[in-house]
C-alpha cells in the first residue's frame, strides 16, 4: 500500500529538515512526500531540493493559507492511503508508516498517539494525547482523533473532498468529523505514538488559540451533526486535552 504524505510550509528552515529526516528514515518502503510551499524566500526550497527527488513532488506558488495549500495535496497524491505531516513535525520512528499501512489493510482510517513536544532536539514531552476508538456517539461526547496521526484511504480522501477554507483553525477537525460521522467510514486507533509535534501550533499556541478552534469546531457540529448553540462537545473536547496535560509526567525526557 503506498502512503502519501502531505506537508505544507511557508518559511520553514528551520524546522523541515527534522520532518524531512523522519520521513525518509521510514521503513515502509511504497511511500511519496507531496510538499506544497507556499513561495518560501528562506532557504525551505533549498533545503527541499538537497533530498532524493523520486520520493518528492514539490509545489511553490502563493496560496491562502494552510488548507488552501492542503486542497491542492489532495488534487496531487498518487497513494492508496494519505495524511498530513506538518512542516514543524517529525514521525515518532521509523515504522510510524508502515503501521499506518498495516492498519489501512483492514479499517478506512488510522489514527494513533501523538506527543507534543518543547522541540526536535530535547524531545521534552509537554503533553500527551492517547488516541481512544470511536464511542458511540462520536464527535458529539468531545473525542475527536489527533489530526496528524490522522491517515484515510482514497475512497475516504475522494468521498470527504476539501478542506472548509471558510474555517481558520478547525477545518482539519471539520474533514476528520465529515469523514467518522457524516460519511461513516470506520476508523482504527493505534496504541503506538505516530507523531511527534512541536507546541505552538496554530489551534493551540494561546488561550485565544485554543477558544477559536473549540468555537469553530462548535459550527461544524452545528452544521453537520444538527447541534445547537452549545452542546456537550463545547465542554467535554477541552476537558479532554485539560486531562492530557495533567497526565503528562513533568520535568521527564520521553522514553
Amino acid at each position: 500500500m503506498k502512503i502519501s504524505v502531505l506537508t505544507v510550509c511557508w518559511n520553514s528552515a528551520a524546522t523541515i529538515r527534522h520532518t524531512l529526516d523522519s520521513f525518509f528514515v521510514q521503513d515502509h518502503g511504497d511511500k511519496e512526500l507531496v510538499i506544497i510551499d507556499g513561495g518560501s524566500s528562506d532557504e525551505t526550497l533549498a533545503i527541499v531540493r538537497s533530498y532524493p527527488q523520486d520520493r518528492i513532488q514539490l509545489v511553490s506558488e502563493p496560496d491562502s493559507g494552510m488548507y488552501d495549500a492542503l486542497n491542492k495535496g489532495l488534487h496531487l497524491y498518487t497513494g492508496d492511503g494519505v495524511g498530513v505531516l506538518n512542516s514543524d513535525d517529525c514521525f515518532h520512528d521509523d515504522m510510524v508508516l508502515r503501521r499506518i499501512a498495516a492498519g489501512l489493510e483492514h479499517a478506512d482510517i488510522v489514527h494513533g498517539d501523538l506527543d507534543f513536544v518543547e522541540d526536535h532536539l530535547s524531545k521534552r514531552v509537554i503533553r500527551r494525547w492517547r488516541a481512544a476508538p470511536k464511542p458511540a456517539k462520536g464527535f458529539r461526547t468531545g473525542w475527536m482523533p489527533a489530526h496528524p496521526t490522522f491517515y484515510v484511504r482514497r475512497k475516504v480522501a475522494e468521498a470527504v473532498g476539501a478542506f472548509d477554507l471558510r474555517l481558520k483553525v478547525a477545518s482539519d477537525y471539520d474533514w476528520m468529523l465529515r469523514a467518522v460521522e457524516v460519511h461513516g467510514f470506520e476508523s482504527v486507533a493505534t496504541n503506538h505514538v505516530l507523531v511527534d509535534m512541536m507546541i505552538g501550533g496554530a489551534s493551540t499556541r494561546s488561550l485565544a488559540s485554543h477558544l477559536g478552534h473549540n468555537l469553530e469546531a462548535l459550527r461544524s457540529r452545528r452544521r453537520w451533526l444538527g447541534s445547537g448553540p452549545f452542546d456537550y462537545a463545547l465542554v467535554a473536547k477541552p476537558a479532554r486535552k485539560l486531562r492530557q496535560f495533567l497526565l503528562t509526567p513533568r520535568n521527564k525526557s520521553p522514553v
